[in-house]
């Protein structure tokens, strides 16, 4: 009783920790109100584009900066990597109030250097992401009688070799009406009413809004520079701006400024706060991407069955016919038939570099479990688009975590092969902490240098370089090693059957084993093909990926189509007398990686015509070719422990000494 009072009083003090500060939430996961009147600040994100996809700073070009100056907002792990920059904008609202023609500012003449930016980036079709409340710009327009929703608005526009910039905005705040949930009456109530504070009953009676929705409407209104020369910041331009989003006249020149204005205007929505990234997460075509998806599922789980119900027929058969045989008849049988019981002596034979191979199985069972914990926690919603960078920190953070796993299988399948032998284990673990992050820093960093040239704020600062290598040496390297540690104190995993001292030759092959290898891949692509195609359209067209529930659910269904396969293919080694399937079970299903490298060829060709420049391409192949290396090291682990599995436990069933 004791113990659990202790505990009680822990939790009531993690939880006034907590609640210091009004409470401990996940960003944009609570709503927040707005008074009328109260200053509703507009932040700027990176400049984004599907043709380039290197982001920029928004105040790499000659745009307008906030009276106080630029301010960098608080950013994640995540952010970073992913190159976010968000900023303070100049941007003012007062909420529930309507403004017309607010002059923001008249920037300097364009220098040669400027014009020549803001060019590139209009001809390269770059996007302004602006920010309210967490909630991203949305912009509605229509091609061909169907309506289209994309996120941000672009830099301009080139109409028959001439320039034009959009420097005038038309915002639509969407608010709903603040609708108190109650939280703070309940946690005023009870033995902690006096240290816990709650919103006064004054406050609750004032009326507030919560913003819902945030559109934008770029136009190009051409102003005259006379107008704006005494005008100060957020004061009324002289003239009425006409917004008309389907003509431009704010031409750029060499020596010309631009002036910038804007607009805004509240309107009361129906949309309740939980429902205001509803908008954000719609895909087009989003029945086809359901009924692609379940289809999917449903022929990829009937066909898996049918693999696994003839194997294990076959299979049972072969064991049940051998054990009713007597000794005599099995002694004939051995010498007589051909198959998986005569490389009885050479079917725990070590490998070729097995130290290797037990590495990069470590290595997979790390990158398996951080892949499955971050989806399914994704899928519970702990990772929402509101929250921006939780899903790249949160598999950093999970990936650190299993390192321990990472040790632990890679140290104790050293072990296995090396029949129980404990040297060798420390060199062995520090390998496994070192070969993936190894690969992934050599190709990041490369990466890492043609954006620093190219000036992209999706470069990762040196700062961040120094986080992620203590990240990697003091937190996941000691991690590994011990998992490793644990891995050579565990028992080794003894073989039900001797080794030969001279290896039995193999007979030769009708077609090479390796070409079968090669092309048991295209099954476990088929699982996820049509999943693919919207993850690629996610990182590379810029579009919301949240459906990982259904991703979940495929990367299930791949684990299980990975181990049928390696075990089908191990089993058809096995009975032609070929004994070394160590490595083919693995590459077996890591060999789905090379087809969806292809596919990210052929994405590339197809689907990214508009990728422009050397760099933009060298960026996209190396970022496919880190994906598809860790795809190749999990789905590659998945057969091999499903193989070794098999093997052990068909070869224990059945006394063959």
């Amino acid at each position: 009783m004791e113990f659990f009072g202790g505990f009680r009083i822990w939790v009531l003090s993690l939880c006034l920790i907590f609640q210091s500060g009004y409470g401990f939430y996940l960003p944009g996961s609570y709503p927040l109100k707005h008074v009328v009147g109260d200053d509703l600040s507009v932040k700027v994100n990176s400049i984004t584009s599907i043709d380039t996809e290197m982001p920029f700073s928004y105040y790499s070009l000659p745009f307008c900066t906030p009276p106080g100056g630029v301010k960098d907002s608080a950013e994640n792990l995540g952010e970073l990597l992913m190159g976010d920059r968000i900023e303070n904008s100049p941007y003012l609202f007062k909420m529930y109030k309507n403004q017309t023609d607010v002059f923001l500012c008249q920037t300097d003449p364009l220098t040669d250097d400027q014009l020549k930016n803001l060019k590139e980036r209009i001809d390269e079709m770059y996007q302004v992401n602006l920010i309210l409340d967490n909630l991203p710009a949305i912009r509605y327009t229509k091609k061909e009688g169907y309506p289209l929703r994309w996120t941000g608005y672009p830099v301009g526009i080139n109409v028959k070799g001439s320039y034009y910039v959009f420097n005038h905005l038309k915002f639509k705040v969407l608010v709903h009406k603040y609708e108190e949930t109650n939280v703070a009456s309940v946690m005023g109530t009870g033995d902690a009413a006096g240290v816990i504070s709650s919103i006064s009953k004054q406050e609750l009676d004032v009326p507030g809004y919560m913003v819902v929705g945030f559109e934008v409407v770029p136009c190009s209104p051409l102003h005259k520079v006379d107008l704006a020369k005494n005008l100060k910041m957020y004061e009324k331009y002289p003239n009425p701006v006409q917004c008309d989003p389907g003509s431009v006249s704010m031409q750029i020149n060499k020596g010309q400024p631009i002036v910038f204005t804007y607009e805004v205007t509240f309107e009361e929505s129906d949309i309740k706060w939980p429902s205001r990234w509803d908008a954000y997460l719609k895909m087009e075509g989003s029945k086809v991407h359901w009924f692609s998806i379940l289809n999917s599922l449903m022929v990829i789980t009937f066909l898996a069955g049918i693999v696994l119900v003839i194997f294990l027929r076959t299979v049972r058969r072969d064991l049940t016919r051998y054990e009713e045989l007597d000794k005599e008849a099995q002694a004939q049988m051995n010498e007589e038939l051909s198959g998986w019981k005569l490389v009885v002596g050479d079917v725990f034979r070590a490998p070729a570099n097995p130290a290797l191979l037990c590495i990069m199985v470590g290595d997979g069972v790390q990158l398996l479990g951080m892949g499955i914990v971050t989806i399914l926690f994704a899928a519970l919603g702990f990772m929402s688009p509101a929250s921006r960078g939780t899903l790249i920190t949160g598999m950093l953070f999970f990936y650190m975590i299993l390192g321990v796993a990472a040790g632990y299988v890679a140290v104790r399948l050293w072990r296995t092969i090396c029949c129980g032998d404990h040297r060798g284990w420390i060199s062995v673990s520090w390998k496994a902490a070192c070969f993936f992050p190894g690969i992934a820093f050599l190709i990041l960093t490369t990466l890492n240098f043609l954006l620093w040239g190219s000036g992209s704020t999706g470069a990762i600062p040196f700062s961040l370089f120094v986080i992620l290598l203590l990240l990697w040496f003091c937190i996941s390297v000691p991690l590994t090693l011990v998992g490793g540690y644990f891995g050579a104190k565990a028992p080794h995993i003894e073989y039900p059957v001797r080794t030969n001292q001279i290896p039995r030759e193999i007979p030769p092959q009708k077609y090479p084993s390796w070409l079968l290898v090669l092309g048991a891949g295209t099954l476990p692509f088929g699982t996820l093909f049509i999943e693919l195609f919207f993850i690629m359209s996610s990182l590379w067209m810029g579009r919301v990926y949240y459906v990982f529930g259904f991703l979940f659910i495929v990367l299930v269904l791949l684990v299980v189509v990975c181990a049928e396969v390696s075990l089908v293919l191990t089993y058809m080694h096995l009975c032609v007398e070929d004994w070394k399937w160590w490595w083919k079970s693995f590459f077996a299903s890591g060999s789905v990686a090379l087809y969806i490298f292809l596919y990210s060829i052929n994405y590339l060709i197809f689907d990214l015509k508009s990728l422009s420049g050397p760099v933009s391409a060298t960026l996209y192949l190396g970022y496919s070719l880190f994906m598809v290396l860790a795809i190749m090291f999990t789905t590659g682990t998945v057969g091999f422990l499903s193989s070794f599995w098999f093997v052990h436990y068909l070869f224990s069933s059945v006394k063959l000494d």
